[in-house]
This record gives structure tokens, sequence and C-alpha cells, in this order.
């Protein structure tokens, strides 16, 4: 028995140099220290020995074992030690490498101008409140006093859905919506996305965004819709910016007027930008209409108000010197990395 524990001791080491894979090592482990193992195998057959050899072939074995154990440990942490070398080796990195330049957003031309706007209208104590795109015929037209022959319901403006279901061609629908669930005082913008069966060109698109304004309350004339959008315009472009209001027709406000702004290129001057008029038309407005206010069960004896409506693109062209509407959707990082 002392020559097979020697054996096996000899065996154990001369086997574990060559070891390089750690299945490979617990298979070792199971083959000499397991329970079906070889020292076992030996330790097993003590019963024949007799008293005296039984000490000395015990102590024999738990020596070989303690030594094949020491070793296999140590094989352990060499194969460990040397696939911690290989990984790093394989994951090196090298730092002398330029790095990957992170890039960082920063708000779309629209989206900026939008906020400055509401951050306008917020300071005035306005509301911002919003409304379904997809309206009914009754919201987007008759509400808003453009029975079924009005030339606006033509389907070569407006997108139908059905004959009562049409895209919103204005946020108009939204100032119908607060006046039917609200009381008077009103004071509210509508931003939001609208449609218009139009052409693609440099100034006009089937989708695009506008802000309409709403102020229902007694006593409200055109001198607080002046005075409104004055502020507004001279926040967005200076304070030596004008105005002016010219008479129009919307079939919901009464009266009616354009509003136009003193070119930020020439000053009134006249140039190409503004068509050598001086001037730049950018929204229309008015007082609401009686028959708007009374149909929405909002007595026009007792309130008057004004409601307006400007298209964000036509603002945001002339806040950045923007000559083309299609360069806000077309997506060019050339274009958008500017701003």
């Amino acid at each position: 028995m002392k020559e097979q524990l020697k054996s096996i001791d000899e065996r154990a080491k001369e086997e574990l140099s060559h070891i390089d894979d750690a299945k490979l090592l617990e298979d070792f482990r199971v083959r000499f220290l397991g329970k079906k193992g070889e020292i076992t195998s030996i330790l097993k057959q003590m019963g024949k020995l007799s008293a005296e050899e039984r000490p000395v072939i015990g102590q024999l074995a738990n020596k070989v074992r303690a030594d094949i154990e020491n070793a296999l440990n140590k094989r352990k942490e060499e194969l460990k030690s040397k696939m911690e070398q290989v990984r790093l080796t394989e994951e090196a990195i090298d730092v002398t490498l330029p790095g990957k330049k992170t890039r960082i957003g920063r708000p779309h031309p629209l989206n900026a101008t939008l906020e400055e706007v509401e951050e306008v209208f917020l300071g005035m104590g306005f509301d911002i409140v919003d409304g379904p795109e997809v309206e009914t015929d009754h919201y987007c037209f008759e509400a808003l006093n453009m029975p079924k022959s009005h030339p606006a319901r033509d389907t070569q403006d407006t997108f139908y859905i059905n004959e009562n279901v049409v895209l919103r061609t204005q946020t108009s629908s939204v100032q119908i919506r607060t006046m039917e669930k609200r009381k008077p005082p009103i004071i509210i913008i509508s931003p939001g996305r609208v449609y218009r069966s139009d052409t693609v060109d440099a100034t006009h698109s089937p989708l695009f965004h506008q802000i309409e304004g709403l102020v229902i309350d007694k006593g409200i004339t055109m001198a607080d819709l002046k005075g409104t959008l004055e502020l507004l315009m001279k926040r967005l472009y200076g304070e030596d910016t004008q105005i002016r209001l010219r008479p129009h027709h919307f079939p919901y406000t009464e009266p009616s007027a354009e509003v136009d702004l003193m070119c930020f290129n020439c000053h009134g001057k006249g140039c190409s930008m503004c068509k050598q008029e001086g001037w730049v038309e950018l929204l229309g407005a008015g007082m609401v209409h009686p028959k708007v206010l009374e149909g929405c069960g909002i007595d026009p004896e007792v309130y008057s108000g004004f409601a307006f409506g400007i298209g964000l693109e036509r603002i945001t062209m002339g806040r950045y010197n923007i000559n083309d509407m299609r360069l806000l959707y077309e997506n060019d990082m050339r274009f958008l990395e500017q701003f």
C-alpha cells in the first residue's frame, strides 16, 4: 500500500503539471480525491491490515491527499492568473486612439420658438390648452360661423376623412371646445399641428403649426388685442419692433384685421425679403364674432373677446432668417446644427 500511495502521489503531480484547462482540473480532482477516487479505494482496503500497520498507512494516505490537494489548488491559481492575463491582452484598449465624440442634442428651431412664445403668454397669465387633431365638421367650421357653403370647406383646402370628420385646418376648434367647457374670463393659447391640402413649396406645407389665442371677458377691446400682440413681437424680435393692423375679413371675428410686422431686414424701407413693402404679413386677428360667442353659450351683450392665429413656421423663419419652410421638416443635420 505504501508503494501504491507513493505511485499515486508521483503520477498525480506529474499529470497535474500538464493540465491547462479548468474542466480537466475538475476531472483530475474527482479521479484522485473523489469518493470513488484512487486514494479512497486504497483506504477501503485498510481493513486487511494489522493494527500496527493501519496508523502508518493512514498517516501516509492523509499526507498524500494533502499534497495532491495543495498541488491542485496551486495549479488552479496558476491557471486563473494565466486566464486573466489572456483576457487583459485580448481586451486591451489603446488609450492613445481618439475617443468617440458624443453628440449632444438641441431643441429644433420650431420647438425653441414655441417654448419662447409660450413663456411670453404664460407671463401674461394665459393657459395653454390642447385638443384633437382629427375634428368634427362642427368644431372646425360650423361653430366658427362657417356654414356648409363656405369656401374653406372645399376639398382642395381641407383633408376630409368623411363628410363630418376632417383633419383640423386651424386650432380654432380648441377655442370652441374651451368656450363650451369654461365660463369667462377665458385666457388661453392653443398651439398645435394643423393640416391643409397645400402643395409643398418654400412657404407652404400640408402640415404646419399654429398658435391661436383667445381672451374672453367683460370690456375686452381691440386695444387689448394690439397691446398683447405688440408685447409678443417685442419679446421675439426686439424692443424696436413695430406692428400694424389692416382691415380684413374672417367669418369668426368682427371686426377683423391682418397684422403686419415691420420688416426686420430693412426696418420699413423696403427690400427683397418684404417685396419692397417694408412690412411682412404675420397673422390674422380680430374681435370674436357675437355669433361664435352665442353658439358657445356666452352672452355677447355681456362679454367680448379677441382671437388671433399665428403660424409657428412663419415666426420661426423670421426669427432665424430662414427662407424656405421645407428646411424645417427635412431633418438635415447640416441645417439643424446651426441652431
